[in-house]
């Protein structure tokens, strides 16, 4: 089973020249950072209705999690600034992550470096490192679970 972090953009009016070009300059800028060249990074496709559409699908390796999830909401936060007056919507598949004005979208601990540095810093229990866990679906300590 895999995880992804999904996020859009809606709103009437079509991306501006500038507004498309500030979009390709952030995947692309975001691509040559990101921190996996075997793993999914900003995945974006069109999907009628919404000016921006994507997902990225979270790696296989939980020791992975932190550092990709911190990297696409960093990614999708550029992105939301730079696509002004837009609803937007963030999530995984069963949490949405909350837009702060000032540090942009973030769940929970994801900039916690003790808590990035601990192995299996993931998960509430060692028992849960064999694959279902507290913290599976969006990978952040006491998040909700995939129902394993």
């Amino acid at each position: 089973m895999s995880v992804s972090i999904y996020y859009s953009a809606r709103r009437a009016q079509p991306l501006t020249g500038a507004e498309a070009a500030a979009v390709e300059r952030v995947v692309a800028a975001r691509a040559q950072s990101f921190p996996y060249d075997d793993e999914e990074s900003l995945y974006l496709y069109d999907v009628d209705g919404q000016i921006v559409t994507g997902s990225t699908k979270l790696p296989i390796d939980p020791d992975r999690w932190l550092p990709v999830i911190v990297h696409v909401l960093d990614s999708v936060t550029e992105l939301r600034r730079a696509v002004g007056d837009a609803q937007w919507h963030v999530h995984t598949d069963d949490v949405d992550v909350p837009w702060d004005e000032t540090e942009g979208y973030a769940l929970p601990g994801m900039r916690d470096a003790e808590l990035a540095a601990e192995p299996g810093g993931l998960y509430d229990s060692p028992d849960e490192q064999g694959g279902c866990g507290g913290g599976g679906a969006s990978g952040v300590r006491g998040a909700s679970g995939t129902g394993c």
